[in-house]
Parts: structure tokens; sequence; C-alpha cells
């Protein structure tokens, strides 16, 4: 007989043959976030931010903008075509002055010279110097995204036309100002830059994935096409960018793009097709608060464990390269991480009429269930011998809610999996003793809770087994 102990508890991992996984590896983690290294931890929960769009419709898309005295600031929704403003974050919805917009229009701001500049890709590029009231910027382009860039605005237009304001005054698009044509399939999608380790370029990328460097002077082509298939979905990571490609998710930082999604490829994508969805590509929201990334990429079922995921959101920790899956009881259509009046870190999200706000000290989402579980699969060391399985030890919390499952066999196949609950963790630790008969060669465990209880948090696990045939 003999124990191994599991310390390390991962992130999903679909890649990888279930039979090579490291022990604390998943392939399953819903709802569930790394805290601390090592361990796990059911995610936060929401509650509403400030009251429903006043127009009733769904957000389309978030903003914020603070001025250069680093004190006033305003939060924007665009919600049924109409932008609205929140004054410090903590006032009522409230329509702006020429804030009719398009409500098949998606955001896009940049900000200069105590200027913000706003445009949906349909309608004409405005701007406000008081937060609430917009006026039409002359002369400027229809824009589908801005950047400010060498003290210019840069816009994208809703062809292949980049073009530029003049410098310092992001409301002339007359005097020194200019365009550039982008050659290669497809038309403009979205803008960004890079810092000056990386070059100091700004990166104008098409919708065909193709992606160019420009520094006011040259053009380069970056020959790739795994640029961003949705210009919602682009976060910020200090000098990373991350977005979502038909190719799964891609980190940015200047040169050229690497992949960051092997380990959840076949949600992205997998031979049965029931992984994202082609329009969820070009569409998808995606946003980065305090080293996380999320992008919202609807229901999703992976080929391996044939487990459907509604609503997902894709989660990837940066300081721990781990990704985890989101459930969110309201779909996010957009995300939103600001810094308050008060100095705060905040992370919003748009989720039909409404916003909502993750907190740590949420246990619900906003009144909804959260329903976690983890799953993995463990060989105890001999994938290809039989073991009678004796003893599960684990450590969690005392009171945790959640429940511990095993199910023992010789297969993948979802519909073979007989799960046995062998108890829950009231005392925090806990041993329990496997049913007569336990024989087999896998033995999957889970972990799932389903509360508006306190957050549950496991450490470490167990298992003593005889492996069979050993030594002969």
């Amino acid at each position: 007989m003999s124990r191994n102990q599991v310390f390390n508890l991962g992130g999903v991992n679909l890649k990888v043959s279930p039979l090579l996984l490291q022990p604390g590896d998943l392939i399953r983690s819903v709802n569930v976030e790394t805290y601390p290294l090592g361990a796990k931890r059911k995610r936060p929960g929401y509650i509403t931010y400030l009251g429903t769009m006043p127009n009733g419709s769904a957000v389309q898309d978030l903003a914020t903008w603070t001025l250069n005295n680093g004190t006033q600031l305003w939060n924007y929704a665009l919600a049924g075509g109409l932008l609205y403003y929140s004054t410090q974050g903590t006032g009522a919805w409230t329509i702006c002055g020429n804030g009719t917009l398009s409500a098949s229009g998606t955001l896009t701001t940049a900000a200069m010279e105590n200027t913000l500049l706003v445009g949906d890709n349909v309608s004409a590029t405005r701007h406000t110097t008081n937060g609430t009231s917009f006026t039409n910027t002359t002369s400027a382009p229809i824009a589908v995204s801005m950047t400010d860039y060498h003290q210019r605005i840069f816009a994208a237009g809703t062809a292949s036309n980049l073009f530029w304001s003049n410098v310092g005054t992001p409301t002339d698009w007359t005097n020194d100002s200019s365009s550039v044509l982008i050659p290669g399939p497809g038309k403009l999608h979205s803008l960004f830059t890079t810092g000056a380790r990386q070059g100091d370029s700004l990166i104008a990328t098409k919708n065909s994935g193709k992606m160019f460097s420009y520094d006011e002077f040259v053009l380069n082509d970056l020959t790739t096409r795994l640029g961003p298939t949705s210009n919602r979905s682009i976060g910020s990571v200090e000098n990373f960018r991350v977005y979502l490609n038909r190719l799964g998710f891609f980190r940015f930082s200047g040169s050229r793009p690497s992949l960051l999604s092997n380990a959840i490829e076949r949600q992205i994508y997998n031979d049965r097709g029931s992984g994202i969805i082609g329009t969820t590509f070009d569409s998808a929201p995606g946003g980065a608060h305090q080293y996380r990334y999320y992008a919202s990429i609807g229901t999703v079922t992976d080929d391996l464990t044939d487990e459907t995921i509604p609503d997902a959101v894709a989660v990837y920790d940066f300081q721990q390269n781990e990704w985890w899956n989101y459930s969110f009881a309201n779909r996010p259509t957009s995300f939103l991480s600001f810094t308050d009046a008060s100095g705060s870190a905040r992370f919003i999200f748009g989720g039909g009429s409404q916003c909502y706000e993750v907190v740590g000290t949420a246990v619900s989402d906003n009144g909804a269930t959260i329903n976690s579980v983890m799953e993995g699969v463990y060989t105890h060391g001999s994938p290809d011998l039989d073991k009678e399985w004796r003893y599960l030890r684990a450590s969690a919390n005392p009171g945790c809610e959640g429940h511990i499952q095993v199910a023992i066999g010789d297969t993948f196949t979802k519909g073979k999996k007989n799960w046995i609950s062998l108890g829950d963790f009231t005392n925090g630790v806990v041993e329990y003793r496997f049913p007569s008969g336990s024989r087999g060669k896998l033995l999957f465990w889970k972990l799932s809770e389903a509360s508006r209880n306190t957050r549950w948090q496991f450490y470490t696990f167990s298992v003593e087994a005889n492996v069979i045939g050993e030594g002969k």
C-alpha cells in the first residue's frame, strides 16, 4: 500500500494527455480561482453597480475617463445607442449631451489634453472637455478604434485608412492631419500602442488578422494573421495586450503574437465544433483587471470531458500562468477596470440592462447561487495498472459546504463515470474510506459546491491505494 499527496493544485489543462497530467492539474475548473498559491477557493460574486440603464436597453460597452488632475472621473455606458455617464463613478446614469450614437455600434475612446473623444464605428466622432456633454468633432473620421500616440489621436476608419489629428490638439483634424492606407485583406479593426522597450510603435490590426506597426515614418507589415478577431476582446496587463483570435488567445508585446491558450484549446475549437461559435470570435468582450484577463466566450463544451459551461468566461492569471472558467449568472457583454476617486481598483461588467461589480466579499451573483466545481484525474503514478483505492484524505476550511465525489474506471467517457459522494468538509480536515470493491486504473475526483454562504478554500489531498501487479 502506498500514499501520495497533492500539494499544488493548478489550472485547467485539456491539451496534455490525461495520463501525463501533473497530479494537481485540473480538467474542469468552473467558478474557482487559485488562492493562496497551490490552493483553490470559490471565486467572488458580484453586486449591482448603480441602477439599470434608464432606457432599459442592454449595455453594449463601458468606458472610463479621468481628468489630468486625477480627481475627476466619469464612467460611461453605451446602451441601446445612447451614451450615459456616471460622475465620479457613483452618480446615477445620466444621458450625455449629444449622446445619441448607434444601437449597433461598439464604443471606442481616446483622451489627450483633458479632452475625451468617442466613436462607435457608425456615428460621427465627438468630443468633450467637461465629461458630460459632447460636440461633433469637425473633419474627424468615423472611427472603429482610437488611441493616443506621440501627442496625436489616431483613428482607424471604417475601411483601411488610418487617420491622425494635429499634434497636441485632439479636436483638430484639418491642420497637420493626414492618413495612410493600411494594405492587405480586410478592414481596419483595432489600434493599440507598444512601449519604448518594444520599439515604441502604433499597432494597427485588420479583421483578417493582419497586423502592422507604424511610427509616423515607416509602416511595417508584421507578416502575421494572428491579430485580434474581436477588437472588443483586447485587454492590457502592463505592456502586454491579450486578445482572441480564431486560433486561440494571444499575447502581444511588440514583436510577434505568442499563443497563451494551449491549455484550453479544446474549449476554443475542437473536432465536434462545440467550442466558441463563429460570430463570438468577432464580438467577444474582454478586459483585464489586477493581472487577470477575462473574456466572455459564450456556451462551450470541450471534447475531452464533454462537459458544457454555460455563458463561459475564460480567465487567465498572468502571475500563475493558469486558465480557469467562470460562469456568471448574467452573461457579460462588456468589462471595465477603473480606479475610483479614492484610488481603489474596481472591476465592473455589463449584463443585460444592468452593470455589476465583482467584489471579494460577495458570496452570490447578485443573489443567485454560484455553482462551483473542480475536477481532476489521478493515476497514483501507474496509469497502466489497476489500483485498489483505499483512503482519500483532504483539507479545506472548516465549515466548507463542498462535497468530494469520486469515480473509478478505465475510460474518460463521461457516461461511464459513476460518481460516488464520499462526504463534505464540515470539519475542514477529513478522511474517507473508499467503498468496498473500488478498483480501477483511473480515479476521477471532483469537488462541487453551490451555496450563498462563505467562499470555500481547498488546500490539499492525498490518496492511499494498493497497486495491483506492481513489482511482478
